[in-house]
């Protein structure tokens, strides 16, 4: 049996009846640590990561699924995770990403919006010897290897 597969399906169940919440990963770690990654358009609660914990860790022990002890831990992605879905992307316009591109370049700007397979940033370009000026680009999803969602302490 995949428990990772078997995973996902349970947190899909559960919720199911709450449309503003979506899975983003799900990991189950060699050493035996099952780690479930949920969010929410407008964040997600506490209360919901307990009852996803409870509803996976009594099936799981239910199907016997796992033979080892194991560490369940269900919460929000950290912002040091990487954006991987379309919908965290959308929960995330207005604010400062760094992207990694596929031909090893990083790009930063204010995410404006997504359309299609790509995603519209406002970013600051600065030529030698001219003002710098603030452009809007399309990058395509296709040649972005990591996004994550920078932090500003100012």
């Amino acid at each position: 049996m995949n428990i990772e597969k078997r995973v996902k399906e349970l947190v899909e169940e559960k919720i199911a009846d709450k449309p503003n919440l979506f899975l983003v990963d799900v990991k189950f770690h060699s050493n035996g640590k099952l780690i479930i990654l949920v969010d929410g358009d407008n964040g997600i609660g506490i209360d919901d990561c307990v009852a996803i914990s409870r509803h996976v860790g009594f099936h799981l022990e239910e199907e016997n699924a796992i033979e080892t002890a194991y560490n369940l831990e269900v919460s929000s992605p950290g912002v040091d995770t990487p954006l991987t879905l379309p919908r965290q992307y959308t929960k995330n316009i207005g604010r400062t990403l760094g992207i990694k591109m596929a031909d090893g370049t990083k790009r930063e700007g204010k995410l404006n919006g997504l359309t299609g397979d790509a995603i519209l940033i406002e970013e600051i370009k600065k030529e030698k010897g001219k003002k710098a000026e603030i452009v809007e680009s399309v990058i395509p999803m296709d040649k972005i290897t990591e996004t994550k969602v920078l932090i500003s302490f100012k």
